[in-house]
């Protein structure tokens, strides 16, 4: 890769993908809830696969339809005010919201990353993880707000 730039940059964003990685693993087995453990599972798998697609663009790679470029979500993004502790016992309600937040942060740092830089390759792709983030986010809250607010019968 001939932009140094870039590549610090594609570093730093592997980096992170790991460590989201690795976060939702912790989690995984720091808690019993079923629901919850394969919600978890699937983060993984996300963050990993952002990351092997971080890799390849990084190593001139450039996997077709590995990761398109989606358009910003719509969800609003919800602030939480205490985020809930995890043990073994956690509910998966608990876990979403642990989740949306690391995804909001996830999605804050791509986009300031990308907002600093011009036009071009590094924004693009930084755009583009920014919204794959935002996705898992609104996700997320789909998940704790279907868990929550249940439909009961009748209405």
């Amino acid at each position: 890769m001939k932009n140094k730039t870039l590549e610090a940059i594609l570093q730093k964003a592997i980096g992170n993908e790991e460590a989201a990685f690795r976060f939702y693993m912790d989690l995984y087995h720091a808690v019993e809830d079923k629901a919850a453990k394969n919600t978890l599972v699937f983060l993984a798998d996300e963050e990993r696969k952002h990351r092997d697609y971080l890799i390849k663009y990084r190593d001139g790679v450039y996997p077709e339809n590995a990761l398109t470029i989606a358009e910003e979500g719509t969800a609003k993004i919800r602030e939480f005010e205490e985020k809930p502790a995890i043990k073994k016992t956690a509910r998966d309600k608990d876990i979403y919201l642990v989740a949306a937040e690391r995804e909001l942060k996830a999605y804050n740092f791509y986009t300031k990353l990308a907002e600093i830089h011009p036009e071009g390759e590094a924004r693009d792709i930084l755009t583009r993880m920014a919204n794959e983030e935002l996705k898992h986010k609104e996700k997320m809250e789909y998940l704790y707000d279907n868990t929550v607010f249940a439909q009961t019968e009748g209405g």
